[in-house]
């Protein structure tokens, strides 16, 4: 197929904001890049600001993940021998993942990069978008941690560019975390065991943020 977006990733490169890689669709179920996601880019910006691989867009039903084996492509996830569907409502943010991170069992994370949900409208499948960490989700996923950072694009169309902790947005824009803590509990169904444990300050996210940088960069 063409090559994707290539206008809107020049428009949108010239706002320093985000930074769209040349990627094809191989296949139904293959987006490659021409750079790898999880090594090329790294987590943090010098403005501070953090990068988010955006896996699935606002709204989709499709569980994407960028390959742990080769990060240059992100794929359609396969259970049973078919492509994943979520069969629930779409994901109620954009769901991607942190560049050159990865944290342990041992410090409470999975062993892979770290998940982010990246509140707003839907981002470009494949972009690369500097957001800023506001907190986080702690969660047990049929008793093993998956906690979730929750970022806010920085951009100025976005309604959440002002927000800077998980409580301002839940002084400006109440019910978004009980939207969010409710999807998670329930997306995977009645069988699932989903826990909400509780939520991550903006300071108890970065430091996450720091040990998963550490943990990557010494592995």
């Amino acid at each position: 197929m063409k090559k994707y977006l290539f206008l809107i990733s020049l428009l949108i490169n010239c706002t320093s904001v985000f930074a769209i890689p040349n990627f094809s669709k191989i296949d139904t179920y293959t987006i490659k890049a021409d750079q790898n996601y999880l090594a090329a880019t790294a987590a943090k910006n010098k403005n501070g600001t953090i990068n988010a691989v955006i896996e699935i867009p606002t709204g989709s039903n499709e569980k994407w993940e960028v390959s742990k084996v080769d990060g240059s492509i992100i794929n359609w996830e396969f259970k049973n021998g078919q492509p994943r569907i979520v069969h629930y409502l779409g994901y109620p943010s954009n769901y991607g993942t942190i560049p050159n991170t990865a944290l342990p069992k041992s410090l409470g994370g999975d062993g892979d990069p770290l998940d982010v949900l990246v509140l707003g409208s839907a981002m470009v499948q494949g972009s690369i978008v500097q957001v800023r960490l506001i907190g986080g989700l702690k969660m047990l996923d049929n008793g093993e941690q998956d906690d979730k950072l929750l970022a806010v694009p920085i951009t100025e169309q976005s309604p959440f560019k002002k927000i800077h902790s998980i409580k301002e947005m839940q002084q400006y824009y109440p019910g978004v975390l009980t939207i969010i803590e409710t999807w998670f509990s329930n997306y995977k169904g009645s069988d699932a065991k989903v826990d909400i444990q509780g939520v991550i300050s903006k300071q108890e996210a970065l430091d996450v943020l720091d040990k998963a940088i550490k943990y990557y960069n010494e592995t």
